[in-house]
């Protein structure tokens, strides 16, 4: 119990880098009314971990290997419901933003915020209240909605690596034409030159999700 007699807020923390995490998880747990039950470091096992520890609150990063926070958010909010997701990055994307809210998160933070806000972020959260970084709020407005479909963001993010249309068709199950096709208008979508600039574009403003690209 808590020093207000009340039960603690129990966390999941899922962040791939080890001593990001438990400097996280030492802070938390600084808080009388927090405790920091469980910690991955691996998108793909937060829900397991959120269900075997019976959490309320997560906090995923968005940068891990095996899911992305974003998938993992998303995956996160269809197994368990009642769980309130806090997301954390070291980018302050507006892309990243819209889908971490689209996926469920409750709350978007940057990593370097003071750990009170942060534990004050996850008594907000589940109370039922939104908590967003102002100055990404502002940037996101500013930004407007990706512009790029889903298909369009899985062409760009194969292309990263400098596969050929006869290899992206093949991965993706596609024409070549119809490789080309996407990754024109996806070129045009954000004013760029070339494929690789489209890829370096779509990633700085957070609109590839934070996935790596399928790797030749």
């Amino acid at each position: 119990m808590s020093e207000t007699g009340a039960a603690p807020i129990r966390i999941l923390l899922a962040e791939d880098q080890s001593m990001v995490r438990e400097a996280l998880a030492a802070l938390l747990g600084l808080e009388p009314d927090i405790e920091v039950l469980a910690q991955v470091a691996r998108g793909d096992e937060v829900v397991a971990a959120a269900r075997s520890h019976d959490v309320n609150v997560a906090l995923l990063d968005i940068e891990m290997p095996g899911m992305t926070g974003i998938e993992a958010a998303a995956q996160l909010r269809a197994a368990l419901p009642a769980v309130k997701i806090v997301v954390l990055t070291t980018f302050g994307r507006p892309g990243y933003l819209r889908r971490a809210m689209e996926a469920g998160a409750s709350a978007f933070l940057v990593k370097d915020a003071p750990a009170a806000q942060l534990a004050d972020a996850v008594r907000k959260v589940l109370a039922g209240e939104r908590v967003i970084d102002p100055t990404l709020a502002a940037a996101a407005l500013a930004e407007g909605a990706n512009p790029l479909t889903d298909r369009e963001r899985e062409v760009l993010r194969a292309a990263e690596f400098g596969a050929t249309n006869a290899e992206l068709a093949s991965r993706l199950g596609l024409s070549q034409g119809t490789v080309r096709n996407y990754l024109s208008t996806a070129i045009q979508k954000l004013a760029s030159r070339n494929r690789a600039e489209a890829v370096r574009v779509a990633r700085e403003k957070g609109w590839l999700q934070g996935l790596q690209g399928l790797r030749p």
